[in-house]
């Protein structure tokens, strides 16, 4: 198999192929990996050497024979390593397959790697001093954000056709505006992030992947959603199945739409009108569109990410050895520090704080179907604008630089709602520019309703960067 051949494929079209006889799965593999060497070669997004063999996996699953990536972002599958992008976790693995990595195995996935990742994943932009900088295949000078950066990149650039990622304040859906990618933000409770943890970073933290196809996010959505044994909490169960929503009438939605951020920080042109050409387009299928947005209280917003912080330390505090500070970057060391001090009253504040966000925002839902916003308040960084091993940074500055970037997304990490980016735009230069659809809670079904409908007015299947594998060389 041809990696131009390769490489036009999503995840459904590649099962297909293999399902009708014509390539074999050791065919797909053979590709993939040499699409992953090349594009990781120009990229920087694998974090370790390709696994060989590739991790088991089911013959019969609804994905079998289909390439696939992890994120190094802790323990997923048993015996391999993880080092969550920083050089002070060394020889760990985990213990046991996650009940999501379970999931991936039955669905027939074929994991051949582990893509990198910012140090403590706390950044918009993947560059560590562990794993190096990872490049954007539509501007090499680009960010390909983060932190789920190294799995945008290959995804992007046709390696693999999707990826495992994870969110705790845009993880998925920065990567997947930077990279002209579907990325979405389940539901609170939609899918797993056991067993050993009931749930992520207090409910902030939600596990999925990047696609390059809404139908390809769907599909997959179906096969890994839903409780696991001994959830702590789980998300309604959907009405039918999530792909038989892509062709299905949304009916008429009252859609809000709103390109200023809560927090009051500029907004790149571009971006701004990529969003509202998408309003435009939603009034012209016919639904009810009118600027407005939740009335989020930003500074409690911030705390209750703050709360975020204690989770991700614990990784590193409470392990059989304290980390070596001179290992850690500089924003990783100031975490630290802070959160050795903090108490359980200040974290009870925090959590109070995402109480009252999530109350405000699931009363804006009652009103409205459907909230368009940016994803991103600008284009995709230049490598170093985030600067996470700079020692003038505290966790404050930090946070404030890395919100200023993206201030849309990390309010529906503290609230729980579904949030999707779509690669709806591009900038003069060429650069992906993402517009996020968020919806009630639970409502999945209507977001891959909207995309899909999306997806066919602003097709962007043949829309592919200089970096892409399929290109040829």
């Amino acid at each position: 198999m041809e990696l131009h051949e390769y490489a036009r494929y999503d995840a459904v079209g590649l099962r297909r192929l293999m399902s009708a006889g014509d390539v074999t799965a050791g065919e797909v593999q053979d590709a993939a990996r040499r699409a992953l060497e090349t594009a990781n070669a120009d990229l920087n997004g694998l974090a370790l050497p390709l696994f060989s063999p590739a991790l088991d996996h089911a013959a019969d699953g609804p994905f079998a024979g289909v390439p696939f990536l992890l994120k190094d972002g802790g323990p997923m599958a048993a015996g391999i390593p993880f080092t969550m992008g920083s050089r002070a976790i060394q020889h760990a693995a985990a213990w046991h397959d996650s009940d999501l990595m379970r999931r991936f195995r039955a669905a027939g996935l074929v994991t051949l790697g582990l893509t990198a990742v910012p140090e403590m994943l706390l950044s918009f932009a993947t560059e560590s001093v562990r794993h190096g900088t990872t490049r954007n295949p539509w501007a090499p000078d680009r960010g390909a954000g983060g932190s789920s950066g190294g799995a945008a990149a290959l995804v992007a650039a046709g390696a693999v056709p999707l990826a495992h990622a994870n969110d705790g304040a845009g993880s998925i859906r920065v990567p997947a505006s930077c990279c002209g990618l579907v990325g979405l933000k389940p539901s609170r409770g939609r899918v797993p992030c056991g067993p050993d943890m009931g749930e992520a970073m207090f409910g902030m933290a939600y596990e999925f992947a990047l696609t390059r196809s809404v139908r390809d996010a769907a599909h997959l959505l179906d096969a890994v959603q839903g409780p696991a044994v001994g959830d702590k909490y789980t998300a309604p169960p959907p009405r039918r199945a999530y792909a038989e929503e892509l062709g299905a009438d949304p009916g008429r939605l009252r859609v809000a739409v709103t390109t200023r951020a809560w927090s009051g920080v500029p907004v790149d042109a571009e971006v701004a009108a990529a969003t509202e050409r998408t309003a435009r387009l939603l009034e012209q299928m016919g639904h009810e569109v009118v600027e407005a947005g939740p009335a989020v209280d930003w500074d409690a917003a911030v705390l209750a990410l703050r709360a975020e912080l204690v989770a991700i330390a614990a990784t590193f505090l409470l392990g059989p050895r304290p980390p070596d500070p001179d290992l850690l970057e500089a924003v990783s060391r100031r975490a630290l520090a802070e959160l050795r001090d903090l108490t359980a009253l200040d974290l009870l504040g925090r959590l109070d704080a995402q109480n009252r966000v999530s109350r405000v925002v699931g009363g804006f839902f009652t009103e409205y179907d459907l909230l368009v916003t940016p994803t991103l308040a600008q284009l995709p960084a230049p490598h170093g604008t985030l600067r996470y091993d700079d020692p003038g940074h505290t966790v404050t500055s930090w946070l404030d630089a890395l919100l200023a970037y993206g201030p849309f997304t990390s309010v529906f990490n503290v609230t729980g709602q579904p949030a999707v980016s779509l690669p709806l735009g591009h900038s003069v230069e060429g650069l992906p520019v993402g517009v996020q659809l968020v919806a009630g809670y639970g409502r999945e079904d209507l977001l891959f309703r909207v995309a899909a409908r999306l997806e066919e007015a602003v097709p962007w299947r043949d829309r592919t960067p200089p970096g892409f594998v399929g290109r040829g060389r």
